[in-house]
C-alpha cells in the first residue's frame, strides 16, 4: 500500500476544511487517507491521573469527531481508502508519530482543543518545522481551482525536495507552476553608493533557478513553469502569489540553536498566505 496522507482533525470548521483538502489530495494521488484526532485531557495528561469518567468522555467525543469526518469523506470520495486513529497525546506529538511513514501531513489553519494555537506558534513551529514529511497548513480558499501552484525559491542550493514536491503537486493538478524568488539589496550595499544593475542581477538569479529545476522539468514535461524574480521581501512576494494559487510550497529552512525548523519566511507565509501552504523539509 502506498504511503497515506495523514490529516489531523478536532471537529472545528478549519479542521473540516483540512480533512476535505486532504481527501481531495489523496484521491488525486491515489493514496489512502488516515484521519487522526489527538485528545487533549490537560491537566490529566498522565494516564494514571485521569478520572475514569473524564477519560470516557474524552474518548467518546474523540470517536464522534472521527466518525463524522470519516462519514463526510466516504460520502464525497466513496472509493477512497480511509482509516482513523484516536490518540491521547499532545497534538504535535500525535501528528508526528502518526505521519512518520506518511506521504504528507495536513492540518487546519486554526481550531479548538489541540489545534487552537496553530498560528500562534505552539503547533505550527513544532510540526511544520520539524516534521519528517511535508506539512500542509490548509488556509484561505480551497474549493475554487485557480490552476496554479506557487513555490518560493530561496537560492540556498539545497532545495531539491522542495522543487520535487512543487513539480509533483503541479503535475497531479494539471496546473501551472510559478517559481517565485524575491531578493533584497543589503543595507550596506545600498548605502555604499555602488551602482547596482538590478535587472542584470535578477537575470543571473533567474538563470540559476532554471538550471536548478532543469532535471525536474525533463521529468515533468507537461508542467508549464513561470519564473518570477523580483526585488522585494519574500513573505510579501509569496503572499501575493498565493492569491492566484491553489497551493503555495515553501521550504523549512530555518535553524535555531542548530536545530532545523520553520524559518522566518515560512512562518510569515503560514500566517499571511491566502491558500494552503505546504512546508517541505530537506532530507538530511
Amino acid at each position: 500500500m502506498s504511503a497515506p496522507i495523514v490529516v489531523g482533525t478536532d471537529g472545528s470548521g478549519a479542521a473540516e476544511r483540512a480533512v476535505e483538502w486532504a481527501a481531495a489530495d489523496a484521491a488525486q494521488r491515489h493514496r489512502p487517507l488516515h484521519i487522526v484526532h489527538a485528545a487533549q485531557i490537560w491537566p490529566y495528561q498522565v494516564r494514571r491521573f485521569v478520572p475514569p469518567d473524564e477519560s470516557e468522555r474524552v474518548s467518546r467525543a474523540g470517536r464522534s469527531v472521527l466518525r463524522k469526518a470519516e462519514e463526510h469523506v466516504r460520502t464525497h470520495w466513496p472509493e477512497l481508502r480511509v482509516t482513523t486513529a484516536l490518540l491521547v497525546n499532545a497534538a504535535p506529538d500525535a501528528l508526528r508519530d502518526e505521519s512518520k511513514n506518511a506521504f504528507e501531513l495536513v492540518v487546519g489553519q486554526r481550531g479548538h482543543g489541540g489545534f487552537a494555537s496553530l498560528l500562534l506558534g505552539s503547533v505550527s513551529l513544532r510540526v511544520a518545522g520539524h516534521s519528517s514529511v511535508p506539512v500542509v497548513v490548509v488556509r484561505g480558499e480551497t474549493r475554487t481551482s485557480r490552476g496554479e501552484v506557487a513555490m518560493g525559491y530561496a537560492m540556498e542550493g539545497e532545495e531539491g525536495d522542495v522543487l520535487e514536491y512543487a513539480f509533483d503537486a503541479a503535475a497531479v493538478r494539471g496546473a501551472r507552476l510559478r517559481v517565485v524568488h524575491a531578493w533584497q539589496i543589503s543595507a550596506s550595499l545600498a548605502e555604499s553608493g555602488y551602482p547596482l544593475d538590478e535587472d542584470r542581477m535578477s537575470d543571473e538569479r533567474r538563470a540559476r533557478i532554471i538550471a536548478a529545476y532543469a532535471p525536474l522539468y525533463e521529468r515533468y514535461p507537461l508542467v508549464e513553469v513561470v519564473n518570477e524574480v523580483l526585488v522585494g521581501h519574500p513573505v510579501s512576494a509569496l503572499s501575493a502569489a498565493s492569491r492566484a494559487a491553489d497551493l503555495l510550497v515553501v521550504g523549512a529552512s530555518g535553524h535555531r540553536w542548530g536545530v532545523p525548523g520553520l524559518g522566518s519566511v515560512g512562518h510569515g507565509v503560514v500566517h499571511h498566505a491566502e491558500c494552503p501552504v505546504a512546508v517541505v523539509g530537506r532530507s538530511r
